[in-house]
């Protein structure tokens, strides 16, 4: 077993050259505090839990109306080695795990910082336990996959006071509430705005709040649990490699932390890592069961008429979407009468997550079609015959035709003589009506920015520490290669949890020292 707690833990020394910070010309209040965390998320809540419990005074700074971001989403985050997972006989070791993200990421991951976020993850269940945020079950991300995934209960309350305390949600509540029970502060709608370095450290934060006053807040550490750049037009356009990605479950994810990083000195790290989803449209809730029907493992293909993938590579939906992504963004779902039936009247084969469980029946089905085919959009289409619906899809029906053959004759000899799909996920496109819905790329966010050590520290290109400065979350970089990584369930929730948590042991102890 890798000895990482003392590196994790070290005492650490940096040379940075001192440097001029542009700030702003005044501020109409001032604060003072040990540790401010930009960004009251899961990773930012997460820091402010801990630095409290550390012994530190904590403002976070939120520019939404409500805390927990992108967090009210998620559904559980991933451990190894947990109490629960011993107790029911679950063997996914750290070693297992740590081998697992490093394998998927070629060794593109920063492998100190991937060891110290594995051997932190089982603790953490034990810390949000004493918390109040108990585990429903332990379950995989990718279908058939390693359970990792630490589905969080309802809180106590629901259903009958709190139907939203569920989930992550439930986390972010107990957060929330534990803040600001224990003297910590959090400012809604006050974003950060800048950094303020001094003597080549960081040395606090100024922000703006509803009403439009400048306030800086001195502070012996600064925390940066933004979120992200989803909602960043210029930044998708110039670092993901398919810049129309449709954000799922973000607002306000505008880069701010990552730029303030950057600007006082740190490097950047996989900025161009994408969450990616399961395909599906714009405006659709990823619970919508047409897009559940659609999003089945059995026949797509791309605007020529041609199939492109093995389906069910939607097991593991980031695959799912680097297909769809490398095609130029845009497919089609097809499938027929007899399927659309068996998804209705038996349920479906492939969840979604815990937004429509396996064994669904798609009894909603036939309200969302036919609401988006009145609509007229390009999103759904029916007809009675292959060459009708190639002609509504722009297709050459001669090509179509060709694709559908070939299906239907591996789904009667259980054998896929293109893309070796599974041999359960054949199915024939045979009865008519046929059914058509477009698939566009989808993601839940963005999995990097920042340059980082396993401290959470930012550093610069030379992998020298910010002095006072803390990245956690999707703001930091160094978790992944080039694909969010689905084979361990709850990843990207539980790096929120245990980066934040990390970053607010590490502030303590850089406070600590400097005192």
């Amino acid at each position: 077993m890798r000895n990482v707690l003392k590196r994790c833990l070290s005492v650490f020394t940096v040379v940075v050259a001192a440097t001029t910070f542009s700030l702003p010309a005044f501020a109409e209040q001032v604060m003072n505090t040990d540790v401010v965390i930009i960004g009251a998320g899961t990773s930012g809540l997460a820091a402010g839990v801990q630095a409290i419990q550390n012994g530190n005074k904590v403002i976070l700074l939120e520019k939404q109306a409500k805390v927990g971001g992108t967090g009210n989403f998620c559904e559980g985050l991933f451990a190894a080695e947990s109490k629960i997972q011993k107790r029911i006989g679950i063997d996914v070791s750290k070693d297992f795990a740590f081998d697992t993200i490093m394998e998927y990421s070629h060794y593109k991951a920063n492998g100190a910082l991937v060891s110290c976020f594995v051997d932190k993850s089982a603790e953490t269940i034990d810390w949000l336990d004493e918390l109040g945020v108990k585990i429903e079950y332990v379950g995989v991300g990718g279908f058939g996959g390693p359970l990792t995934w630490h589905v969080i209960a309802p809180g106590p309350d629901y259903p009958d006071k709190n139907p939203h305390d569920y989930h992550c949600a439930r986390m972010i509540n107990v957060f929330n509430k534990y803040i600001l029970d224990h003297g910590g502060e959090i400012l809604l709608q006050t974003p950060g705005t800048g950094l303020i370095k001094e003597d080549g450290k960081v040395v606090g934060a100024f922000a703006e709040n509803k009403d439009g006053e400048n306030i800086r807040i001195n502070a012996k550490a600064v925390i940066i649990a933004t979120g992200g750049f989803a909602n960043n037009k210029e930044m998708m356009n110039k670092y993901s490699p398919y810049p129309d990605l449709i954000p799922v479950g973000n607002m306000g994810k505008d880069g701010d932390g990552i730029r303030m990083a950057w600007d006082a000195g740190a490097a950047e790290e996989g900025v161009d890592v994408m969450q990616m989803y399961r395909p599906g449209l714009k405006g659709f809730h990823p619970a919508d069961q047409m897009i559940a029907l659609a999003v089945q493992p059995y026949f797509w293909v791309n605007p020529r008429g041609e199939r492109y993938t093995d389906e069910s590579s939607v097991q593991l939906w980031p695959y799912a979407g680097n297909a769809l992504v490398r095609i130029g963004g845009t497919a089609y779902s097809i499938y027929d009468d007899a399927t659309r039936k068996k998804a209705v009247e038996e349920g479906i084969e492939m969840p979604l997550g815990e937004w429509v469980i396996q064994g669904t029946k798609l009894t909603n089905w036939e309200k969302s079609f036919y609401k988006e085919l009145k609509r007229d959009r390009g999103n759904v289409f029916k007809a009675n015959s292959i060459k009708e619906l190639a002609k509504m899809l722009d297709m050459d029906p001669a090509v179509l035709q060709s694709s559908v053959d070939k299906m239907n004759s591996w789904a009667q000899t259980r054998e896929d003589g293109e893309f070796k799909k599974d041999s359960k996920f054949l199915r024939a496109v045979a009865t008519p009506p046929f059914y058509a819905t477009k698939l566009t790329p989808r993601h839940l966010g963005t999995l990097g920015g920042v340059r980082i050590n396993e401290k959470t520290e930012a550093v610069n290109e030379h992998d020298e520490a910010v002095p006072g400065l803390y990245v956690v979350g999707t703001d930091a970089g160094g978790m992944y290669g080039d694909s969010y990584d689905l084979l361990l369930g709850g990843g990207t929730a539980g790096f929120a949890v245990n980066s934040g948590r990390i970053a607010a042991d590490s502030a303590s102890e850089y406070i600590g020292a400097a005192q």
